[in-house]
């Protein structure tokens, strides 16, 4: 704004001076501006005219440390040339989809492939594409935007757990348990109307011909050494900073120990307390893995329930057979009693126990309290006591481990 009104203000002086004292090379001047600006404005007018433009990205959910591909294209269909076009789209991702300055001849046409890393959880936008052009002199401009905006979802990595071994649950026989699932069992206990969205192989023609209208089987889970996850997002226990923290350190924990127990057909459920308490019913498939992933990325390190409260919320939910993973970054050792009935009701248990002062400490090494450090370690330890004394696996993990070696 400031360049545009510094050359009005020498365009108006140069033209009260061309008419003022006659000079004729001043005359030439002013021609020759009004000539380029002229010029400038048709040659911005027509810049974006029988454009055609678009993108695609190869996929709208991904994990950390995944890629993400997006195939842009633009062509010109006119014989004019596009001497200067501006070419990006504007997001907020992580690490930004570059852009391109091109040209183009008649008629001609350019395609490229912008390669960006998924660096960070969460939930994205890519808006639409964003075609600009303007004249050398930077007097006009014009800008389209061309397609619709996609949403991105990143769910946390997925670390590969060869060694990784559920505890051994107290299985004794087979029963149905009391939930209903949207996979197919052999344990069909009821029939419902059909809703919007029920599989056609699940209709119960006997009942249907029998009461008139359609009705559908419904199936409870058959029992099996199941898991049941307890994600920790109270912010009071929280330490570290961006991927090297307890928050994305925890969830990659729980993400990739829910992909491995649904790979072997485990039902799976999960529990966690972030800005609102979300519990999501066990159950198996691809499905189920998607709504978990979805979860993980979404939640945030910013709850304000402790540990001991949503194990009392949760627990009673679990059934003979199946195992409780506890996640969590505390070491206060009030959560521990909760899971003192588990082994007599049949439940085994693990915990994966994030070393917070580990991740504290590689957030800022200059700041290093030693007294606070040992004190933490005290803590750390006295946790895993209290733990072997119930026969409870613990896993502890600090900054930067590898997490397949820690899990074995």
């Amino acid at each position: 704004m400031i360049r545009k009104l510094q050359f009005l203000i020498v365009a108006a002086a140069l033209l009260i001076a061309a008419f003022s004292t006659g000079i004729q090379f001043l005359f030439y001047v002013v021609y020759l501006g009004l000539l380029a600006v002229g010029g400038s404005y048709v040659l911005t007018r027509f810049g974006l005219a029988n454009l055609e433009a678009g993108y695609r990205v190869d996929h709208r959910q991904g994990h950390v440390g995944d890629e993400l591909r997006a195939t842009c294209s633009i062509s010109n269909a006119t014989r004019l040339p596009k001497p200067w076009l501006e070419v990006y789209n504007p997001t907020d991702l992580p690490v930004p989809l570059p852009g391109r300055a091109l040209g183009l001849r008649s008629f001609a046409q350019r395609s490229w492939v912008a390669v960006v890393p998924l660096t960070r959880r969460g939930t994205y936008r890519i808006e639409p594409m964003v075609v600009r052009t303007g004249d050398p002199f930077g007097f006009f401009e014009a800008a389209a935007t061309v397609g619709r905006p996609t949403v991105v979802t990143v769910f946390p990595q997925v670390v590969p757990l060869p060694r990784w071994r559920l505890p051994n649950a107290y299985l004794e026989g087979t029963h149905s348990a009391p939930e209903r699932t949207l996979q197919t069992t052999p344990l069909a206990t009821t029939v419902r109307p059909y809703a919007p969205g029920d599989s056609f192989n699940r209709i119960h023609w006997r009942s249907t011909a029998r009461l008139g209208e359609i009705q559908v089987k419904e199936f409870d889970l058959e029992q099996t050494a199941d898991l049941w996850l307890f994600v920790d997002m109270d912010m009071e226990v929280q330490a570290g900073y961006g991927d090297v923290s307890t928050v994305e350190e925890g969830l990659r924990a729980a993400a990739s120990i829910a992909h491995d127990a649904i790979l072997e057909n485990r039902a799976v459920g999960v529990t966690t307390s972030g800005r609102r308490f979300v519990s999501i019913q066990a159950d198996r498939g691809p499905r189920q893995r998607q709504k978990i992933m979805q979860l993980f990325a979404a939640i945030d390190g910013d709850g304000r329930v402790p540990l001991a409260e949503v194990l009392l919320t949760g627990l009673p939910k679990l059934r003979r057979g199946m195992t409780a993973v506890i996640v969590t970054a505390s070491t206060d050792r009030q959560w521990v009693r909760a899971l003192t009935s588990l082994r007599a009701r049949g439940v085994a248990a693990a915990v994966v126990a994030l070393d917070a002062s580990s991740y504290a400490v590689a957030e800022n090494p200059r700041a290093i309290d030693g007294v606070a450090v040992e004190r933490a370690e005290q803590e750390m330890r006295a946790l895993r006591f209290a733990l072997a004394e119930y026969d409870i696996s613990t896993y502890q993990v600090g900054a930067r481990d590898d997490l397949g070696s820690v899990l074995a």
